[in-house]
C-alpha cells in the first residue's frame, strides 16, 4: 500500500469515527443548549446503533476516542481543586484512549453477532468503577425506550438490517415493539410541600474558612424563609454546610430546634471512628437521621485499587490524605410518613443505590456539580437520572450546587 492510500484511509477511518461520535453525542449537547428533537434524538440513536454494527474496528477506535473525549472530557475540571491543573491535558486523553480501546474491542473477532452481543452488554462494564457511560441513554430523550428490552430490540433490528438488507426491507417494522410507553404509567404526587433552594457556591470558595460563617448563614436563612413560607421540607445539597456537622454542637442545636417546624434535608460531612463520611443529615421533630454516603466517587472519594497503591496514590497526588469512609448499604429516610431513599450526588446514578427498594417510590439525591461547571456534566447527570428513574419506576428530587435543581418522574 502506498503512502498516499494509507493516509486516505486513515483519513477515512477518522471521519467515520467522527461521524459515529457525533451521532453517540448529539443527544448530550442538544439537551445542554436546550434544543429538544425526540425524533432526531431517535434517528441519531439508530444510526449510532448502525454505525457500531457497521464500522470497522478503525473507525470504532476512533469513535471511541471521540466519545471519550466529548462525553467526558470535564472529569478533569475537578483536578483544578487539587493543585492538579496540569493533569487536565493527560485525564482528557486518558478517557479518549480508553474508550477508543473499548470501541475497537467491540469489533476485534469481526462477527456482528457478537458485536452486537458486547453492545449489549456494554452497560454493564465499569472500569474502574465508572459507570456513566451507558449505551442506551442515547434513547432515554427519543420515541424509543431506554430499557435493556428496547436496547436489545433496536441492536437485533440493525443486525438483521445490515446481515439481510437485501431480504426483506419490513424488518424496520420491529422497532414498534421498542418504543417508549412510559407515558402510560401515572406517578402519584406526594402531600407535602417541599423547597429546593436554588444554589451557586463556587468550588473554590465553598471550603475557605473565611467562607464558612457566610454559607452557615446563607443556609439558616433559607431553612427560616421556607418555616415563614409553611413549608413541610427544605431540601439543601451535598455539604452545604461545609464542616463537620456532628461535631459543630451548636450549629447541631439550631438545627434540631428549627426542625420542629419544618423537615431539614442538609449534606455535610461527618465524622466518627477516627473516619470521614459524606452524608445527609434529616432533623426532624428535634432529632436526627445520618445517612451516610454508600457508593464513593472513584479517584475522587476512594481510590479502587489494592491498598499498597491506594497509599502511593494518595500519598503523591492528594497530599496522604486517606479515602472517604462508606456504608455497607442504601439509607431510608422517612420524611413526613413517606419513605424517601437517599442518594448523594454519584450515587444516584448507580444501580446500586436502587437496590431492596421494597416499594419505595421516591428519592432525595443531593448533588455539588460546582466541581465541573461549566461544562456538560450536569446534563449528562440530568439524563443518568432520568434513565435510572424509568428503570426503577422511582421519583426523584434532586437539590444542587452549581447548576438547576429538578424533580424527574418515571
Amino acid at each position: 500500500m502506498s503512502l498516499r492510500k494509507r493516509d486516505y484511509s486513515n483519513k477515512f477511518y477518522i471521519i467515520k469515527g467522527l461521524t459515529l461520535a457525533f451521532c453517540m453525542s448529539a443527544f448530550i449537547y442538544l439537551d445542554y443548549f436546550n434544543i429538544e428533537y425526540k425524533l432526531l434524538n431517535s434517528i441519531l440513536g439508530i444510526f449510532s446503533i448502525f454505525f457500531l454494527l457497521s464500522f470497522k474496528k478503525q473507525s470504532l477506535f476512533y469513535a471511541g476516542f471521540f466519545v471519550g473525549l466529548s462525553w467526558f472530557y470535564w472529569v478533569s475540571f475537578s483536578l483544578v481543586y487539587y493543585e492538579l491543573a496540569y493533569l487536565i491535558p493527560l485525564l482528557i486523553l486518558l478517557f479518549g484512549l480508553a474508550y477508543g480501546l473499548i470501541f475497537y474491542l467491540i469489533a476485534v473477532f469481526n462477527n456482528i453477532f457478537l458485536k452486537a452481543l458486547i453492545i449489549f452488554l456494554l452497560s454493564y462494564f465499569h472500569p474502574l468503577g465508572f459507570n456513566w457511560f451507558i449505551p442506551e441513554l442515547i434513547f432515554v430523550d427519543s420515541y424509543f425506550s431506554s430499557s435493556k428490552l428496547s436496547f436489545g430490540i433496536i441492536l437485533l433490528t440493525c443486525l438483521l438490517a445490515i446481515k439481510y438488507k437485501k431480504t426483506n426491507p419490513y424488518i424496520f417494522f420491529i422497532l414498534y415493539f421498542s418504543l417508549n410507553t412510559s407515558s402510560n404509567i401515572k406517578t402519584q404526587d406526594i402531600n407535602i410541600k417541599i423547597t429546593m433552594p436554588e444554589f451557586e457556591i463556587k468550588q473554590n470558595e465553598k471550603w475557605l474558612k473565611t467562607n464558612r460563617k457566610e454559607l452557615i448563614n446563607k443556609n439558616i436563612e433559607l431553612i427560616n424563609k421556607a418555616i415563614k413560607n409553611k413549608f413541610g421540607v427544605i431540601i439543601l445539597p451535598e455539604t452545604t454546610f461545609p464542616v463537620l456537622l456532628n461535631k459543630n454542637i451548636k450549629l447541631m442545636n439550631e438545627l434540631l430546634e428549627k426542625s420542629n417546624k419544618i423537615d431539614i434535608i442538609a449534606g455535610a460531612l461527618y465524622y466518627e471512628n477516627e473516619q470521614y463520611y459524606n452524608v445527609t443529615f434529616h432533623f426532624s421533630k428535634n432529632s436526627y437521621t445520618v445517612a451516610k454516603k454508600h457508593i464513593l466517587v472513584p479517584f475522587g472519594e476512594e481510590i479502587p485499587l489494592p491498598n499498597f497503591l491506594t497509599k502511593i496514590i494518595n500519598n503523591i497526588f492528594y497530599k496522604g490524605a486517606k479515602d472517604y469512609a462508606k456504608a455497607n448499604k442504601p439509607t431510608n429516610l422517612n420524611i413526613k410518613g413517606i419513605n424517601f431513599r437517599n442518594a448523594i450526588c454519584y450515587e444516584a446514578s448507580s444501580d446500586g443505590i436502587y437496590k431492596n427498594l421494597k416499594g419505595i417510590k421516591y428519592m432525595i439525591a443531593t448533588s455539588n456539580n460546582a466541581w465541573f461547571t461549566p461544562s456538560i456534566e450536569p446534563v449528562l447527570q440530568k439524563i443518568l437520572l432520568k434513565y435510572y428513574s424509568k428503570k426503577y419506576n422511582i421519583t426523584i428530587y434532586h437539590s444542587i450546587n452549581g447548576s438547576a435543581n429538578y424533580i424527574i418522574k418515571p
